[in-house]
């Protein structure tokens, strides 16, 4: 009889088929058991996972921090902040995050017009922020501005959700609004960055008019991966003139040069 392939030692056992494929993926899968209970080593691992996904979500954001990591490549940045002011009113009211609070708005005006406008936020995940938004915006602000797009100063703006865009870009007279925000995060994915972005933003927008490029990370969509993928759709929707349900991104990953490769899972 051939020797079985799963590992062996005191919890060999109870691994089955399922096992060998823990090594591609970060999902719960295979977690074995110890009679009618999950091993100890997998509760001890969930609760860790539990635990940084809430340090990610009150994790403090430090807007000077990024500033000074991305400084050269923004001749201006511009610290602004939503209507929630705490991170305990940004939790428990989604439409105080929605809006610029009164300082910001009269920032936001004196604002030149623009092709496109960048805002950097904390969300759901400050983490997300400080990790992957500078790599990812030293790939794609060289690439826009080779593609002859004008980009106004940065934004950092505490404790935004993503419709702020449509504020923000109304007033600052941008044709195209992108936002980098930390997205909710899970069991295992602590520092997910997510990238929307929307053409024509004004107050009134739902999420039909935006696109999304999610699960930006190490583990996911490498930064400079998903620079590539939304240079090409912001070009797009900069030309064509729209974005969200009408702005297909099907031809995207064919575009990426022969020098890069999607990540797997």
């Amino acid at each position: 009889m051939p020797s079985s392939p799963l590992p062996q030692g005191p919890e060999s056992e109870t691994a089955d088929g399922w096992t060998a494929l823990r090594q591609h993926t970060p999902a719960w899968i295979a977690l074995g058991r110890t009679g009618g209970s999950l091993r100890t080593r997998e509760v001890l691992s969930f609760s860790l996972g539990h635990a940084l996904a809430r340090d990610a979500v009150h994790a403090p954001f430090e807007p000077e921090r990024l500033a000074l990591e991305v400084q050269d490549l923004f001749s201006e940045i511009l610290h602004l902040e939503s209507k929630a002011g705490d991170r305990r009113t940004y939790l428990a009211r989604p439409d105080l995050g929605r809006a610029l609070c009164e300082h910001s708005v009269t920032a936001a005006q004196s604002t030149r017009p623009s092709d496109l406008l960048i805002m950097v936020s904390d969300g759901l995940s400050a983490l997300a922020a400080h990790a992957h938004a500078p790599r990812l915006l030293r790939h794609l602000v060289p690439a826009l501005r080779d593609a002859g797009l004008s980009i106004a100063p940065l934004c950092l703006v505490r404790y935004a959700r993503v419709a702020l865009q449509d504020q923000l870009g109304s007033l600052a007279g941008a044709n195209l609004v992108l936002t980098l925000i930390g997205e909710r995060p899970g069991i295992g994915t602590p520092d997910s960055l997510g990238a929307y972005f929307v053409y024509g933003p004004k107050p009134g927008n739902t999420d039909a008019q935006r696109n999304c490029v999610s699960n930006i990370r190490a583990e996911g969509l490498p930064p400079e991966v998903a620079a590539i993928k939304l240079a090409s759709l912001l070009k797009r929707a900069a030309s064509e003139r729209l974005s969200g349900a009408l702005l297909k991104d099907d031809d995207v990953s064919g575009e990426i040069g022969s020098g890069s490769t999607l990540p797997r899972g």
